[in-house]
């Protein structure tokens, strides 16, 4: 089955949609958290670790070799739910940190675009590597797109590395990704709040509330006479 992890550090979010029911994880980075104004980072993110326990948590620190692992360091001991992002760097930089902290925490390798980075991060044994769909598509076609994304599932499949599925832009772009079956789809607030919704299904539900409206109007004798 697949995962769904939130794309959010807002927890007022992330309460609303854990009685849902359905999260099984959250995903941030320095974008969504610079929406949090004035929140301390540490303080949110252990708060976020705690609602979230033992659900996974992927935090993302510095874009660099040294302070990857500095980050990592300190973030193990937030909580053990806690996993690092460590970015797909073009100068190998980011394997290179993952190399070096896989054996202390969890990691998410972030930010990857094509096949080949996914298979890098697997063969190094990142615990999730995370596709970027929304950001292969500001370069590559839709097909293009779903064909790099089954490549690294199949790139992966004999590893123990989990892909994710992350830069979603609208529900569309779920309703694509759940029949190629990655093990998770990342997804932001006010995406997933307007996925239950069908036109249909609200004009359905309206029309069976009236017949049962009128079924119990006409199972009463004496309303039944007053609207015949």
């Amino acid at each position: 089955m697949i995962e769904i992890f939130l794309d959010t550090a807002n927890l007022k979010d992330i309460k609303k949609y854990t009685e849902w029911g359905i999260i099984k994880g959250v995903t941030t980075n320095q974008k969504i958290f610079s929406k949090e104004k004035g929140c301390d980072f540490e303080e949110r993110s252990r708060k976020i670790l705690e609602i979230m326990d033992p659900y996974p948590v992927s935090l993302e620190g510095p874009n660099d070799y040294q302070g990857i692992i500095d980050f990592a360091e300190k973030v193990e001991q937030w909580g053990n739910n806690a996993v690092v992002k460590v970015p797909m760097m073009g100068n190998g930089d980011g394997l290179r940190a993952l190399h070096m902290i896989k054996d202390i925490v969890k990691t998410n390798v972030t930010a990857c675009i094509v096949p080949n980075q996914a298979f890098l991060a697997a063969s190094a044994g990142a615990t999730y590597v995370s596709m970027f769909y929304g950001r292969i598509r500001d370069y590559y076609t839709h097909e293009q797109a779903m064909n790099f994304i089954r490549d690294a599932i199949k790139a992966i499949k004999d590893s123990d590395t989990k892909l994710i599925i992350g830069s979603v832009r609208d529900a569309m772009d779920v309703q694509y990704m759940v029949p190629i079956q990655p093990n998770v789809i990342t997804i932001p607030p006010k995406i997933l709040d307007r996925m239950p919704f069908h036109r249909r299904t609200e004009e359905t539900l309206l029309e069976f509330e009236q017949a049962w409206e009128d079924f119990l109007t006409l199972s009463k004798p004496e309303l039944a006479k007053s609207k015949a």
